[in-house]
């Protein structure tokens, strides 16, 4: 089962190191401060944490503007899920 929710930023880990294109981040900065979030980003629920392995463009542009929340898709899963993305 998947629902879309606000998720405090600082609770959600992203446990792959990402290279993110500045200019991308810059556009989605300028974006989101115009007209909001319009993608949810996906994050992993596993055992009450969060883990993001998409969206990170969309996550660093948010960190940079300041925003606590960031709107997402959360979908629960195992532990053992949570290794395979890992892997």
């Amino acid at each position: 089962m998947v629902r879309i929710q606000e998720i405090p930023l600082n609770q959600i880990k992203r446990p792959l190191p990402r290279q993110n294109d500045p200019q991308k981040v810059k556009e989605l900065m300028d974006s989101i401060a115009a007209i909001g979030q319009q993608e949810p980003i996906e994050v992993l629920e596993v055992e009450g944490r969060y883990y993001g392995f998409s969206g990170c463009h969309r996550y660093e542009a948010c960190q940079r503007l300041g925003k606590e929340t960031i709107l997402a898709r959360v979908r629960k899963a195992t532990p053992s899920v949570l290794k395979m993305h890992l892997a």
